[in-house]
């Protein structure tokens, strides 16, 4: 503070004052320059590279937008089983694991391992199922398998993923977000961001989810720090998709339209006094909820669906299931949905895992199979990316903790596990990677995580190291450091 009160006034009031203040009240245009120079940042202009992609100055962030090059997908259905499916079990055939079933793990096979419920000594075993050769791939899979087996020639099998997690909720964070930790944007965010959505009545993200809960909440489908418009919309699969879209009785159509209308000038004239554009986020979510209130009671209207298609997918009506939740991602992408993610939790076998895998296959098999075969009969598989599989794998040896009433288990295991790709750009009918005799670490063809993140944004048409966005000051990207393309997995 200065001896004078008169210059400690002004000292105080310039800075109070701010350069937005200034953008705002020079009343020589300069502030709606600003305005529009912020919401194009708003909306991807910190794309990285030499060819950005084009993205106009428009108060729509979900407008359909160019990628790097032409993508050989542009939707994605990711089927993500949370809980992590057991890989020896149902598509890696081990047959030592047979021969030395119940027989200790040779110790320099596990030297520096690190485990979250067992020993790293623990006795090796086999997996209680059958495997047989399917197709003309000759594909291997495990009897609780079936209805897979009859689309395993328009999959690609990879038997050779690994990641640096071992926990769920930091492992599934990393697999659809590209970090361990909660804050970024997920996959789904990032194929939004560059590509917009082709749906002008359905947001362009949409998330369903089925099981007992997910480990990873909210953050696998989270916008991270890009603008909240371009997060997942969880759906239900019961009733109204989104709770309250409906308006309440005795409130009209023309009611509602003359309201929004309102809080839209309301919206607007925020926004153009202080340039957020998380306020074009808003605007754009209420003319979306307006929208939905017809476009959504018509997506989960199944009467158009025929017999023949519901019981290929094993639908009840009016039964919430994954089976339905298929159906609905297929008609989801068909009326310009760009990602939908379906979650099906109870894949964490840690004791019986047999039974478990039995319970599970039996509510997600047919489901998954007729999805494939649902797009390929509709022409949109060839441009539809469809993906399959957890956060990790689980362990060729066995747990059981009388203590915890467990037996007969597998813990988690992240040196190796298998994923399926199909559609979008995918070569099917054929399997990648190899892992040794035991199961345990990939000897082949290894695939990191973002190695699958940065293949998945190659199919539809980016550049992973150069799709980008400006945070905390520096740019960030989906596959963060590191990740390469898996070319043996393209068409």
């Amino acid at each position: 503070m200065s001896r004078n009160p008169e210059l400690d006034r002004i000292a105080a009031w310039n800075l109070a004052r701010t350069r937005r203040h200034f953008f705002r009240d020079c009343g020589v245009g300069v502030g709606k320059i600003a305005l529009a120079s912020m919401l194009m940042e708003a909306q991807g202009r910190s794309l990285a590279g030499e060819a950005d992609v084009a993205r106009p100055a428009t108060a729509d962030p979900l407008a359909p937008r160019a990628p790097h090059f032409a993508p050989k997908a542009k939707r994605v259905i990711f089927l993500f089983m949370a809980g992590a499916p057991s890989q020896l079990d149902l598509f890696d055939a081990k047959p030592e694991l047979t021969r030395h079933d119940g027989k200790p793990i040779p110790p320099e096979v596990v030297k520096d391992q690190r485990y979250a419920f067992i020993r790293p000594d623990a006795s090796l075993m086999s997996s209680r199922y059958r495997f047989a050769r399917h197709g003309a791939s000759g594909a291997e899979l495990s009897e609780m398998l079936p209805n897979l087996a009859k689309v395993v020639d328009e999959i690609a099998i990879v038997k050779s993923l690994h990641t640096d997690q071992f926990n769920h909720a930091p492992a599934q964070i990393f697999l659809n977000t590209g970090s361990p930790f909660p804050g970024r944007p997920s996959i789904g965010a990032w194929t939004v961001y560059g590509l917009g959505s082709e749906s002008t009545d359905l947001p362009g993200f949409v998330v369903f989810s089925s099981g007992s809960g997910l480990s990873g909440g909210a953050s696998l489908w989270s916008s991270g720090f890009l603008p909240t418009s371009y997060q997942g919309v969880p759906f239900r699969s019961k009733g109204d998709p989104i709770l309250d879209v409906a308006s309440p009785a005795g409130v009209d159509r023309r009611f509602d339209r003359d309201s929004l209308d309102l809080i839209r000038d309301l919206n607007r004239d925020h926004l153009g006094a202080v340039g957020d554009p998380e306020i074009a986020t808003r605007i754009s979510a209420y003319e979306m909820a307006f929208r939905m209130q017809a476009s959504a009671p018509e997506l989960m209207d199944l009467a158009g669906e025929s017999p023949a298609t519901l019981a290929l997918y094993g639908v009840e009506p009016g039964k919430p299931s994954f089976a339905l939740n298929c159906l609905l991602a297929r008609r989801l992408v068909e009326r310009g949905v760009r990602f939908v993610n379906l979650f099906h939790e109870g894949w964490d076998h840690h004791s019986d895992v047999a039974g478990g895998l039995k319970n599970q296959c039996g509510q997600t098999d047919r489901g998954a199979a007729a999805l494939v075969m649902d797009l390929k009969q509709r022409g949109l598989l060839e441009d539809t990316l469809v993906v399959w599989g957890g956060e990790f794998g689980r362990t060729p040896m066995v747990e059981s903790n009388a203590a915890l009433g467990r037996s007969m288990g597998r813990d988690h295991h992240p040196q190796a596990f298998t994923m399926w790709m199909a559609g979008g750009g995918i070569k099917g009918g054929q399997t990648i990677g190899r892992t040794d005799d035991l199961g345990f670490h990939v000897v082949e063809d290894a695939v990191h995580v973002h190695d699958l993140q940065a293949t998945l944004m190659h199919l539809l048409g980016f550049d992973h190291t150069r799709l980008t966005f400006k945070s905390q000051g520096r740019q960030f990207r989906l596959t963060d450091v590191h990740g390469e393309v898996v070319e043996k997995l393209l068409a």
